[in-house]
C-alpha cells in the first residue's frame, strides 16, 4: 500500500484534507465516499518509483530499526512537551524513507481529525504490531504517553538489539558453509574430471573411494539440474507443511526436545514474552489482555499454546508463575522470578530481570555454540578435502606398487 494526499468536500461544502492509505488512487476516493466526502484531488505522497523501491526493502512494514528509530525520536519530542501532531510532522520531516515519511504522515491526520494516537495507528495495522498499539492506547487513557512511548523506544530497542546479535552470530557460519559448498561443487565439477580421468584409461580396477568420487562428479555435471529442482521442491513441500497448524506443532514439540536447539529455542521464546509482557503491565495494560498480546509475539506453537492456557487459569484466578509452570517448557528462573514478583508486588520489574536474564543467557549460548561450530566447519570441510585428495592418489600409489 501507498499513502496518498487527499483534498475532499463534505456535503455541507466544507474542505477536508490529510493522507489515506491505499493500493491505488481510485480506491482512495473510493474510501473517501464511504466516509461521505467528496474527493477533488488525490496524490501521491512520493514519487512511485521510490515508494516501490522502499516497499521491496521493507516489506509490508517498517523494519525494527527504524521502528525502534521512530520510536525514540517521538519519546524525546513528548518529553520535551512538544505537542503530538508537530512531533509526528518533525519525526516524517527527518525521515528519508517514503514509507516511514508517510506512515507518520497518515497517523498524523487522523490525528489532526481529532482521533487519539492508538486510533491513528490501527490505520497501518502491518506497521504497527499489536503490543505497540495497545500499549500506546494504555499509556494515552492512564495520561503518560510521554513515558510510555519511553518504555516502548527501550521495547524496540531491546527487541532490535536481540534480533541484531542473533543475525550477526549467523552470518560468519552461513558464509563458511556457502563457501566450503562452493569450493567443493568446483573441485568435483572441473578439478576432478581431468585429474581422475587419466586413470580411467590405464584399465587398472581404480580404489572404491575413486570410483565413488568419479560417480559424484559425473552426476554433478549431469544431473545438477535435477538437484537444484529436487531441493527447491523440497523447500516448497517443507514450507507448505509448516503452514499446517498439526506438523507445525509437531515440529516445534520436536526442536524443544533437541539438546541445544531446545534450550535455545525456550530461551529466545521466554525472552520475547518475558520483555513484551513487561511493557504492557508497566504500561497499564490489563493482565489478561498483557498475556494475549504476549502469546502472540511467542513463536513456538507449543509455549504459545502454554502462554494461551495459562492465561485461561489466571482468569480463573491463579497466578501466572503457577499458571505457567504446569506446562514445564519455560525455563525454572524466569517462571521463579514471575513468582516472586507477585509476591512482592513487583511483578514488573521482575518480568524485566527475567528478560535480561534471558536474554544474557541466549547471548553467552549463542557465543558458546559459534565457537565450537565454527572450527567443527572448518574440520569438515577439511575432511572432504581430504577424501578428495585421498581418491586422487591412491590410483597413483597402486600405478607405483605395478611399476615397482
Amino acid at each position: 500500500m501507498g499513502a496518498y494526499q487527499y483534498v475532499a468536500v463534505d456535503p455541507l461544502g466544507k474542505e477536508h484534507k490529510g493522507v489515506m492509505e491505499g493500493d491505488t488512487p481510485r480506491q482512495v476516493r473510493g474510501l473517501l465516499r464511504e466516509r461521505n466526502l467528496i474527493p477533488v484531488e488525490v496524490t501521491e505522497i512520493e514519487g512511485k518509483r521510490e515508494l516501490r523501491r522502499e516497499r521491496f526493502a521493507l516489506g509490508k512494514g517498517l523494519s525494527a530499526l527504524d521502528l525502534a528509530l521512530m520510536t525514540r525520536q517521538l519519546a524525546t519530542l513528548a518529553r520535551a512537551g512538544l505537542p503530538l501532531e508537530e512531533a509526528l510532522q518533525a519525526v516524517a520531516e527527518q525521515s528519508e524513507k517514503a514509507r516511514m515519511k508517510s506512515t507518520l504522515l497518515g497517523v498524523r491526520a487522523k490525528v489532526l481529525e481529532g482521533h487519539t494516537l492508538a486510533a491513528g495507528l490501527e490505520e497501518f495495522p502491518s506497521t504497527f504490531p499489536i503490543v505497540y498499539r495497545a500499549t500506546i492506547a494504555a499509556g494515552e487513557q492512564a495520561g503518560r504517553l510521554d513515558t510510555v512511548l519511553e518504555r516502548l523506544a527501550d521495547y524496540t530497542e531491546a527487541r532490535h538489539s536481540l534480533r541484531q546479535k542473533i543475525s550477526h552470530a549467523l552470518i560468519y557460519p552461513i558464509v563458511l558453509t556457502c563457501l566450503a559448498i562452493t569450493i567443493i561443487t568446483l573441485m568435483l565439477v572441473y578439478v576432478v574430471p581431468k585429474v581422475v580421468g587419466v586413470f580411467e584409461s590405464t584399465g587398472q580396477t581404480l580404489p572404491i573411494l575413486t570410483r565413488a568420487l568419479i560417480a559424484l562428479s559425473a552426476f554433478l555435471q549431469n544431473w545438477w539440474w535435477l538437484l537444484l529442482m529436487a531441493l527447491a521442491l523440497g523447500i516448497f513441500a517443507i514450507s507448505r507443511v509448516l503452514r499446517q497448524e498439526g506438523p507445525r506443532r509437531a515440529v516445534h514439540r520436536w526442536l524443544l526436545r533437541l539438546p541445544l536447539i531446545g534450550r535455545v529455542t525456550r530461551g529466545l521464546n521466554t525472552a520475547r514474552f518475558t520483555r513484551t509482557l513487561s511493557i504492557l503491565s508497566s504500561s497499564g495494560v490489563p493482565v489478561l489482555e498483557a498475556l494475549g498480546i504476549s502469546a502472540s509475539v511467542v513463536t513456538n506453537v507449543p509455549m504459545r499454546d502454554a502462554v494461551e492456557e495459562a492465561t485461561v487459569r489466571v482468569r480463573e484466578g491463579g497466578a501466572i508463575g503457577t499458571a505457567m509452570s504446569r506446562s514445564k517448557l519455560f525455563p525454572p528462573m524466569s517462571i521463579h522470578l514471575i513468582s516472586s514478583g507477585e509476591a512482592s508486588g513487583e511483578l514488573d520489574s521482575m518480568l524485566e530481570r527475567a528478560a535480561g536474564h534471558q536474554e544474557n543467557e541466549m547471548d553467552s549460548l549463542l557465543s558458546t555454540m559459534l565457537s565450537v561450530l565454527e572450527p567443527a566447519l572448518i574440520i569438515f570441510m577439511g575432511l572432504i578435502v581430504l577424501a578428495i585428495v585421498m581418491a586422487i592418489l591412491l590410483p597413483i600409489f597402486q600405478l607405483n606398487q605395478l611399476i615397482a
